[in-house]
């Protein structure tokens, strides 16, 4: 009997529909209609069981919701969306032996929990904000890491993004700087992370934020200006009075009108170009100067025709009653003409005392503190220094937006606590809200103004499975048009013929596949394009496929990778619970090696004084190669923030003697320490040829690409 379908509308009542066919569930307007009824509106379902009733994220526009009531998916909920891309481009500093991957589900299926609200600004870069739901994989972003004393700004990429639905909690800190995040969310304190929620004792135990503690961070970021009229006029007038040269004189020829902008950072001159013409002003761009051994090359733009230097004339007139906007615009303007930012101080320097005069007005209207200095230069020029350290300097550039993004850079600024950001309040909002996070090179990452934590939990838990707790998310977002897309992309003219990896970062046979059947379209278009790929799973529903796969592999490179830690059941029970038990797993090991498949295995994760004992390896590698396997990788447990909670809870629970060792041996980081990783490799090396697999090195995963595979400890990451 096919599951049946528990949904309620938005107004409470229950879904009609008994079974899932021939159902089809559409979204208008937020409310959900069903076509095809077969039953009447107040009908209960065959089980008698209640209906769920799944919220639509805002953030999941036209998604449909969907829950069942068989045991497989209980209390779990589907947003199906009909996905605009699915090809996705792996950021080069990931370091995996592949470029490009296909995830036909996100999210959260694999403990997506550390998550912010949409809105929540996020430090680019490029000196800029960014709401983090607008973020996609690839952006430059600003995030920390540990240098000498301090930890420092450094730039970093996001890897990935996702949302989900979650519980939210309102945290207020003493500058008036707000977050909205899940209670598993965390972020940097004076006494380290810290959850928004947990409790003193018990299974929640955790550290968690209270009323005493300051976060790390410059505190909350300024809004940026409005591109309205006033900002841009104001803009124009301090970068044409700061740099530019413009003048009416007599000649003998008759009145002779210049005017010229020359500047060796583009995109100030593009944008004053911009503004100009937007006011009805031509200019025509030209080379200044060529670069030099000491000097950048210099682009200008010019126009001597009297209307347009009349015009820029009036635009630049000093205003009786500047607006805010103006004031906002030539602050921008005259540090992009006039301005510097050098070992974190922003200087703005002129020997016009009007202009010195109309910047300082406007810093202190916006309460700035800025003292003029006199540095005794012949030519008079003097400068308006801004005090206040690194959140006075961000909050400058992000309430006046400069357009020179070189000047904005805070690469290698130490972090630390000088703004008002104790913690005042943390609350709950009552309901559930639409949360994203991501994953950073760095691991974290500025989310309005603090440290973020991102989540590799959601890593971890792709190969450990840690899905049995009860912090296990039940989320999942669903691309149901994942088929017609990779048919779609791979049939576009740009397109390759890429190697695509599956499977690296959500498990594409996981138990939702089983009810929504997305692989076979895609391995099916991957094999009319003849196009190489490969899958990584722990799942055993890949049988299933196991008929396409081999078809596929008549016309391209197919290549097929599991994971198997280990070969003890009570062991498995224990940590992994959620999964297919090993000995099925190497039975799909089996079935892939009879039907011609090179079949790779990663032995992982190997758990410290657990099962990286001799017997252990030995019965491992020795079922591993007796399934047929061709090559075997070995992966010691990698704990990243999250993981390393929930297993340190499990750890003490069930085997309290190790918790000494584990924490000697994760002391420094998320990962073993290297002396045991090369150790480990070693001996299951040695085992791997005992047993015959020395025709394959150990480690040396090919199938899942053209390049050979990263070394263990970067392979985790990609897990």
């Amino acid at each position: 009997m096919a599951p049946s379908c528990t949904h309620r509308m938005r107004g409470g009542a229950r879904c009609p529909a008994r079974h899932l066919q021939p159902t089809r569930t559409h979204v208008r307007m937020g409310v959900m209609r069903w076509e095809n009824l077969s039953a009447p509106p107040d009908e209960g379902h065959p089980d008698g069981s209640a209906p769920a009733t799944p919220p639509l994220p805002l953030a999941l526009p036209g998604a449909t919701v969907r829950t069942f009531d068989t045991p497989g998916f209980a209390g779990m909920t589907f947003y199906e969306v009909r996905a605009k891309s699915i090809i996705n481009r792996v950021p080069g500093e990931s370091r995996v032996p592949f470029q490009w991957t296909i995830n036909p589900y996100r999210g959260c299926s694999h403990q997506c929990v550390y998550c912010l609200a949409g809105d929540t600004p996020i430090l680019m870069a490029d000196g800029r904000t960014k709401p983090i739901s607008q973020l996609e994989p690839g952006d430059r972003i600003y995030g920390t890491e540990p240098q000498g004393a301090y930890r420092r700004y450094v730039v970093t990429t996001v890897l990935d993004k996702w949302s989900t639905v979650k519980p939210a909690y309102r945290v207020t800190l003493a500058d008036g700087t707000t977050l909205v995040a899940s209670g598993d969310h965390r972020f940097l304190s004076d006494r380290g992370w810290k959850f928004v929620t947990g409790t003193m004792n018990g299974a929640g135990q955790r550290p968690y934020l209270t009323t005493n503690n300051h976060l790390m961070g410059t505190g909350r970021f300024a809004t940026a200006p409005k591109d309205s009229t006033d900002y841009r006029v104001g803009y124009l007038c301090g970068t044409v009075r700061g740099d530019a040269h413009l003048a009416s004189y007599a000649s003998a020829q008759g009145t002779v009108h210049r005017f010229r902008l020359a500047l060796a950072d583009g995109e100030a001159l593009h944008r004053t170009e911009r503004f100009l013409s937007d006011a009805g002003v031509e200019t025509r761009r030209f080379s200044f100067s060529p670069a030099s051994a000491t000097r950048r090359a210099m682009a200008a733009i010019r126009t001597s025709k009297e209307r347009d230097v009349r015009a820029i004339n009036e635009l630049i007139r000093w205003p009786e009653n500047p607006t805010d906007e103006w004031q906002l615009g030539f602050l921008a303007g005259i540090f992009d003409a006039e301005g510097s930012c050098s070992r974190g101080i922003v200087r703005i320097s002129n020997s016009d005392d009007e202009i010195l005069d109309r910047a300082a007005a406007a810093f202190r209207r916006f309460g700035f503190t800025a003292v003029l200095e006199d540095p005794g230069r012949p030519n008079r020029v003097r400068q308006l220094r801004l005090t206040g350290g690194l959140p006075e300097r961000l909050r400058f550039f992000h309430l006046t937006d400069p357009a020179i993004t070189r000047k904005r850079s805070i690469e290698g600024a130490a972090l630390k606590c000088q703004a008002r950001l104790r913690v005042t309040s943390i609350e709950s909002l009552g309901l559930e809200l639409p949360l994203w996070d991501i994953t950073t090179g760095t691991g974290d990452f500025i989310a309005n103004g603090v440290v973020s934590h991102n989540c590799f939990a959601r890593n971890t838990h792709t190969y450990l499975d840690l899905n049995a707790g009860e912090d296990f998310d039940r989320k999942v977002i669903v691309k149901v048009n994942a088929g017609e897309l990779v048919r779609r992309e791979l049939a576009a003219p740009r397109w390759r013929g890429a190697h695509i990896a599956m499977g690296t970062n959500v498990d594409c046979y996981q138990r939702a596949e089983g009810r929504y059947r997305l692989m076979p379209p895609i391995i099916e278009a991957l094999r009319d394009f003849a196009n190489p790929f490969s899958i990584l799973t722990k799942g055993t529903l890949i049988l299933r496929d196991l008929p396409l796969l081999r078809r596929a592999a008549e016309v391209t490179r197919v290549g097929v990778s599991f994971s198997v830690g280990f070969v003890d059941e009570a062991l498995w029970r224990s940590v992994e619970p959620g999964t297919p038990s090993p000995e099925r797993r190497l039975d799909a090991v089996r079935a892939f090696a009879d039907a011609g498949f090179e079949v790779g295995v990663l032995m992982a994760p190997i758990l410290p004084g657990l099962s990286d004992s001799d017997e252990s390896i030995e019965a491992t590698v020795s079922a591993i190669a007796t399934a047929g396997a061709s090559s075997v990788t070995p992966l010691a447990l990698h704990l990243r923030p999250g993981a390393r909670e929930w297993y340190a809870h499990w750890l003490g629970r069930e085997h309290p003697h190790l918790v000494p060792r584990y924490r000697e041996f994760y002391r420094a980081g998320s990962y073993a320490p290297q002396a045991y990783q090369r150790e480990l490799t070693a001996r299951v090396r040695m085992a791997a040829r005992r047993h015959g697999l020395h025709r394959a090195e150990v480690g040396d995963n090919r199938r899942l690409g053209d390049e050979p595979a990263p070394p263990a400890t970067e392979q985790l990451t990609l897990l």
